[in-house]
């Protein structure tokens, strides 16, 4: 097999030891050290590659993403930077303008751009009146529409809600309002959406994903809430990419909750069949994800005490109908994720926990929890000691998007958020990633949040809890290191080390010398996947498009 010696660097390897050069064999490392025993160790003939003093790190691993819904994100009307309601509307009027598409899809708004109103159909109505609008909100939690898309939908004033979701409605009048929360947007607006979108618009929505991912030093990622369309989607890609990927795709299927027990259990052995049929290096279903409860945003979280308005949410999965799909999907040896932003869901989806590993007897499991945004110090220590992976997403706690989470909850609960300290304090394992599209994929702005506490999106804003920054060579490897061992590839991937496979990225500059801002204005010089160049800005410019945030991208083959 071909060897290449790459040499002139600063190699972060995550195992705390320094090194400037390593040697690639075919799909892996054969040796990380010191240039001369690199040349050494490539023996004659090996193809050298002058790395001009980048900064090489292990490829980002997104242990926490949605490809399929982040491609698509790319092509919505772009909402998070709206900076009021009478600018939002205005990028609605704009787009219906520029298109003859029968909807108007976007994403990535916020409360606090509403000038303090609430979402209404009708707020949308004075902006495009005529064709559907579905607007995604930035937590993907819940879908604002309008009067024609409630029509296209078939939801009326007396439609029910559904399991573990609310149609908005009119608190004087009980009418729809155009707000679709939780499993309302999930199993109404998703379906529908769905059947108006061709398998062509899929492949080219996960390639959009995939060549956006690689072009910021990301070579895997943890897909959190497979459903039948990106399982096709997933095997269309393995066929174009002869039975690879561009990046390293594990993914965990979406258990919806029915009335019946029975409905539940079929989906965790549908999950067990699935795990055995796609298992490779690049695409493996690995286990479960369970949305226990909403957000906070929307005041869906399940919490312990009442939002500052008084009003409270139920969990989507309480402890009776949550615990018999754990303990299966424990029983089967899938991995369990939970998804649990209020203090009342972490508590739940531990419960659950502890009674499977009752149930089935001692071993490695590395199940994980979702987000944690509010959790109790009692519960930190329980996570811990369970070995329940922490699974949390630093580009929630920007301060630019923190307006109207800390609003509805208007109390002590703000003084302990996002306590990621907390957590690796306690010895806990906690793995970084971004829930695009609920945030920006980027990782470096992810990082930069992660270290300082202070806003990728306007870092003039001042820091949200200071206390609770993580130091930036720990938050890199959060992000590659643990986040390989929250999705049980530790032994393969999230490090620089001989063995490993060789998936990394090569930054301008080293972020671990140079001001906390400057991972802001640092770019990916180049990625590698198995030990071949994914990314190299130096392709031919007509192979290129453009990128979301305005870098260049390639095309898709």
């Amino acid at each position: 097999m071909p060897r290449t010696l790459y040499t002139n660097a600063t190699v972060f390897t995550t195992d705390g030891f320094s090194a400037d050069a390593f040697v690639v064999e075919g799909s892996r490392f054969i040796h990380v050290g010191k240039e001369a025993d690199a040349q050494q160790a490539a023996g004659e003939g090996a193809a050298e590659v002058d790395l001009a003093g980048g900064f090489v790190l292990p490829g980002f691993i997104d242990a926490h993403t949605h490809l399929l819904s982040m491609g698509q994100s790319l092509q919505k009307v772009p909402l998070r930077e709206a900076t009021n309601l009478a600018d939002l509307q205005r990028r609605l009027r704009e787009a219906a303008d520029s298109t003859d598409a029968q909807r108007i899809l976007g994403a990535g708004w916020l409360y606090s751009s509403l000038d303090g109103k609430q979402p209404t159909k009708e707020l949308l109505d004075q902006a495009v009146p005529e064709r559907p609008v579905y607007l995604d909100a930035n937590d993907l939690h819940s879908v604002w529409v309008n009067s024609a898309a409630l029509a296209e939908l078939g939801i009326n004033d007396n439609t029910p809600d559904p399991i573990g979701g609310r149609i908005g409605r009119n608190p004087l009048t009980g009418k729809a309002d155009g707000m679709l929360y939780e499993t309302a947007a999930q199993q109404i607006v998703w379906p529908a959406l769905a059947a108006y979108t061709s398998d062509e618009d899929r492949d080219a929505q996960l390639e959009e994903a995939f060549t956006n991912y690689l072009a910021v030093g990301v070579t895997g990622a943890v897909d959190m809430a497979v459903q039948d369309d990106d399982l096709a989607a997933f095997r269309r890609a393995l066929a174009r990419h002869h039975n690879t990927l561009p990046i390293r795709v594990k993914g965990h299927i979406l258990v919806v909750r029915h009335e019946s027990e029975d409905q539940n259990l079929a989906q965790v052995q549908k999950a067990v069949q699935l795990a055995v049929e796609l298992n490779s290096d690049w695409l493996q279903i690995c286990g479960i994800k369970l949305v226990v409860d909403g957000v906070i945003d929307s005041c869906t979280a399940a919490m312990k005490e009442p939002y500052a308005d008084g009003s409270s949410c139920e969990p989507i999965w309480d402890r009776k109908s949550l615990t018999p799909v754990v303990a299966a999907a424990d029983a089967a040896g899938l991995q369990i994720a939970l998804h649990a932003i209020g203090d009342e869901a972490s508590d739940i989806a531990l419960d659950a926990l502890e009674e499977a590993y009752r149930r089935n007897g001692p071993r490695d499991r590395r199940h994980r929890i979702e987000h944690l945004e509010t959790v109790t110090e009692d519960n930190v220590k329980r996570l811990a000691a369970l070995g329940v992976v922490a699974s949390m997403q630093p580009v929630h706690a920007d301060p630019a998007i923190q307006e109207n989470w800390q609003g509805v909850l208007g109390d002590h609960r703000t003084d302990r958020a996002y306590p990621w300290t907390e957590f690796t304090d306690a010895g806990a394992t906690l793995a970084l990633s971004t829930d695009a599209p609920t945030a920006p994929h980027q990782p470096l702005p992810n990082m930069y949040v992660a270290s300082t506490r202070l806003s990728a999106l306007d870092p003039a804003l001042e820091a949200n809890l200071p206390k609770y920054a993580l130091n930036l060579a720990d938050a890199l490897g959060h992000a590659t290191r643990d986040a390989a061992f929250s999705c049980r590839a530790e032994d393969r991937q999230g490090r620089i080390a001989a063995g490993y496979l060789a998936d990394f990225t090569v930054l301008d500059s080293n972020p671990l010398v140079a001001e906390p801002s400057e991972l802001l204005t640092n770019h990916t010089r180049m990625t590698v996947v198995g030990g071949k160049v994914a990314f190299h800005p130096s392709t031919p410019l007509a192979a290129y498009g453009t990128f979301q945030d305005g870098h260049p991208r390639r095309q898709p083959a």
